[in-house]
């Protein structure tokens, strides 16, 4: 058994000195199958450790029903396999530009500002969450010969609170709960951050991107004795929905990794590997110094400019930081392991089948609710998707300009079954009066709940109410499409599919819809090909959104032979989502800046498989595009968050 302990300056195991060489790895972002293959990329690039977040709302998205925590100890157990040692941070909140930070919306919708506090209601909900997952980290813990050495409380609390005896309690719950191994805090290097967040008696770390001498120094002033660590070295960014693509220059990365190093610094490179937001789980933020203007959704992609990419491949600031590293390791690196092959390709499939909006919603929606105001998404238990609200406007009335107030985040529009317009939170109001009498139908879909900041946990819908001129529209009918209503086996079966060419002999309502179609992978290793085919095959089960499932991931997704990936492009399509063989690769947008999603070869099957594509606001040319996926990113300069 191991003993890793917190030295008066640095990290000890068995009482001899060692230096924390982690990497940034969510095993939620990455299909199962891969994990290994990841693993191997990290310890390749001169790493010891990994570190993992934990979601929440991944494994309970409604209360009491718990799913498939053993994920969590799947991935330990195969870091150990890959002689990584294991930081793991289980929140509850973990921000992560992750859905609601993380936070089911059964616990922002229900205790809403007293979330992150010492509120009771609160705080029994986490303990019973952490009694539920914790046995999967305890069980691993060094001392009993397992790979974890190190777990965080709470996650960045000083960019949100100053509840100390949250803090205090929450620490007290994880020693509760059986973690013996050392605790920590981790927080920006400033005095306000370290000051809400740190805990006395924890180690506290800092988050940076550059600047290591200056950070270390704050962090000294707060914490004078104990190992120096950048819990988060942010080497790379994020990207939002119609904004440009941020990307850091690779040797200017390199150079700050180096500095945290020179400082006799542990380091936690933040992302070694981001993934990907698999099945609508992007968070969002709000613009402005303290997050609180406009709204900017994450993009699926979480290639995060990693310096292992989206699709497990080595980048130049892989090869920049793996020299840098190889200066720290006791030994020889380890080779890397083969990089992953693409679909050979191209292949277009046709999607043969549709189904109108409204029919999907009868077959998979959740029952109607009528009340004198819209209800949130919150209130109505839906997470992630869309919600169809129908008000009527009384008459006769003189036209008048009709609005949502309060709207999060984007609501197509119909009166009187025609399409009258697109709303946003900034630009609430249709282009053209409504008289009355009118049916309105507002089809509302959340973009990504905010992960960071006083937005944390803010409802989604109509908020507000629906306008005509002042006057309130009331007796609003309410009814949810959850994306997790196409997780179920067989689900879509229900789905009264027709062909596509009703959908252009549909009006407005055949702008939309959920398209079906198949296309064929037959060849051997390292030759697969592919080809499309008409949409004729059955519904097979779905596989978790999340790349995660109750069993291992290659039981229901056995791959094809010589095929890692694929990536998947919609030309000419506006808005919506993505299956292949029931996994859901997540939400596509044509404002960019991402073109392509990724695939995992592991959802593939040699043989027939299946695309459904579910458009929310204006469907391209019956196809999709099937290929190799994007190339490696060439890493040129572009904007960075520091």
């Amino acid at each position: 058994m191991t003993d890793f302990t917190v030295g008066d300056d640095c990290f000890r195991l068995d009482g001899k000195p060692v230096r924390l060489l982690s990497g940034a790895l969510h095993y939620f972002r990455v299909h199962e199958a891969q994990w290994e293959h990841r693993l191997a990329m990290l310890a390749a690039m001169g790493l010891n450790c990994v570190e993992t977040y934990v979601p929440w709302n991944l494994h309970e998205p409604r209360e009491g029903e718990v799913r498939d925590v053993g994920a969590l100890g799947r991935f330990l157990d195969a870091a150990g396999r890959a002689g990584l040692w294991a930081i793991v941070r289980p929140g509850p909140y973990i921000c992560a530009e992750w859905e609601n930070g993380g936070l089911p919306v059964w616990v922002t919708g229900r205790f809403g500002r007293r979330v992150r506090t010492r509120d009771a209601e609160y705080r029994a909900v986490v303990e019973r969450w952490f009694r539920e997952l914790l046995p999967q980290v305890v069980q691993r813990q060094a001392s009993r010969g397992g790979p974890v050495i190190l777990v965080q409380a709470e996650n960045e609390y000083g960019s949100y609170g100053s509840d100390a005896v949250y803090l205090e309690w929450l620490a007290g719950l994880l020693r509760q709960c059986g973690v013996t191994v050392p605790l920590f805090t981790s927080d920006g290097p400033e005095d306000h951050m370290l000051t809400g967040g740190s805990v006395p008696g924890l180690l506290a770390t800092a988050n940076f991107g550059s600047g290591a001498r200056e950070g270390f120094e704050v962090l000294r002033r707060h914490q004078p004795r104990g190992p120096l660590m950048c819990m988060e070295f942010w080497c790379g960014w994020f990207d939002h929905w119609g904004a440009a693509p941020v990307l850091r220059d690779p040797e200017q990365a390199a150079g700050a990794l180096r500095e945290i190093l020179e400082c006799g610094a542990s380091v936690n490179i933040y992302m070694a590997h981001g993934g990907t937001n698999f099945g609508g789980w992007a968070g969002a933020n709000r613009s402005g110094p303290h997050q609180d203007e406009s709204f900017q959704p994450t993009v699926t992609s979480y290639d995060y400019d990693a310096p292992v990419d989206e699709y497990g491949r080595a980048t130049e600031k892989f090869r920049r930081f793996r020299k840098v590293l190889e200066a720290y390791a006791e030994g020889p690196l380890p080779a890397l392991p083969p990089e992953p092959a693409g679909l050979a390709g191209p292949v277009r499939v046709e999607l043969a089948e549709w189904a109108g909006l409204g029919d999907v919603l009868e077959a998979l929606g959740d029952p109607e609710t009528e009340s004198g105001v819209p209800p949130t998404f919150e209130e109505l238990g839906v997470d992630r998707g869309l919600v169809r609200y129908r008000v009527a406007v009384p008459g006769p009335r003189q036209a008048y300009p009709l609005g949502a107030s309060g709207l999060r985040d984007r609501a197509v529009v119909y009166v009187d079954g025609v399409r009258a317009g697109v709303l946003t939170e900034e630009s609430g109001t249709l282009p053209e009066p409504v008289a009355g009498p009118a049916e309105v139908e507002l089809w509302v879909e959340s973009l990504g709940r905010v992960n960071y900041g006083p937005r944390l946990g803010e409802p989604k819908g109509v908020t507000g109410g629906v306008l005509h001129e002042r006057q309130y529209l009331h007796g609003v009918r309410a009814r949810g499409l959850r994306l997790g209503a196409f997780e179920a086996a067989g689900a879509v079966a229900a789905v009264p599919f027709r062909p596509v060419e009703a959908a252009a002999g549909a009006g407005d309502a055949g702008r939309t819809g959920l398209f079906r179609g198949t296309f064929t992978i037959e060849g051997t290793e390292g030759t697969a090909g592919a080809s499309a085919t008409s949409a004729t095959s059955s519904v097979s089960g779905a596989s978790s959104a999340s790349g995660t499932s109750d069993a291992p991931a290659t039981s229901d997704a056995p791959g094809v032979p010589g095929v890692d990936h694929a990536g998947l492009e919609l030309p000419g399509w506006t808005r919506g989502f993505v299956w292949v063989n029931g996994f859901c690769l997540g939400r596509y947008w044509s404002v960019g800046p991402q073109r392509t999603l990724y695939v995992p070869g592991p959802v593939l099957r040699e043989g027939v498989n299946e695309v459904w594509v579910l458009e929310l606001e204006d469907a391209g040319e019956p196809q999709v595009e099937l290929g190799p996926g994007a190339p490696v990113e060439t890493d040129a300069p572009g904007m960075v968050q520091p």
